[in-house]
């Protein structure tokens, strides 16, 4: 399995991440983009242009990295409450056309973005693994 439990119920609870590519001039892009994590441990990713840079960078170079994060509740049983907290994904990634877009259908293009991981860092979501950890995936 790609993502571990605790991975998977965090990737669940977010609505909104930051992908970044490679321009083909070797600059960083990274853009806020909404997101669905699929049951096979991939990652889909939309928007309502399938034009925009992101897509074309992605169809230079596939190699991109994906992280979602947020700060860690101030609660009680909160892993290190007040901290923060998320997973970053390296991956490739491919520009696919699909019958439904991940999010918002009403407005989101049926071109999309799949990352398939090769490398997850999490931290600071697993109870047992307050620090977490890094492994190769893909």
């Amino acid at each position: 399995m790609t993502f571990t439990d605790i991975e998977r119920a965090y990737l669940n609870t977010q609505n909104l991440g930051r992908l970044a590519t490679v321009t083909p001039g070797g600059k960083p892009l990274i853009a806020p983009v909404g997101f669905r994590l699929n049951d096979d441990g991939t990652i889909d990713i939309g928007g309502p242009n399938p034009e925009s840079q992101r897509y074309r960078n992605v169809g230079k170079n596939p190699n991109v990295t994906f992280a979602v994060d947020d700060m860690t509740p101030d609660e009680p049983g909160a892993v290190k409450p007040g901290w923060g907290r998320g997973v970053i994904i390296r991956g490739v990634a491919e520009v696919l056309t699909v019958e439904t877009p991940p999010v918002a259908p009403e407005w989101f293009s049926n071109k999309i973005i799949r990352i398939r991981p090769v490398r997850i860092h999490s931290w600071h979501i697993d109870p047992d693994n307050p620090d977490g950890e890094v492994r190769v995936v893909g």
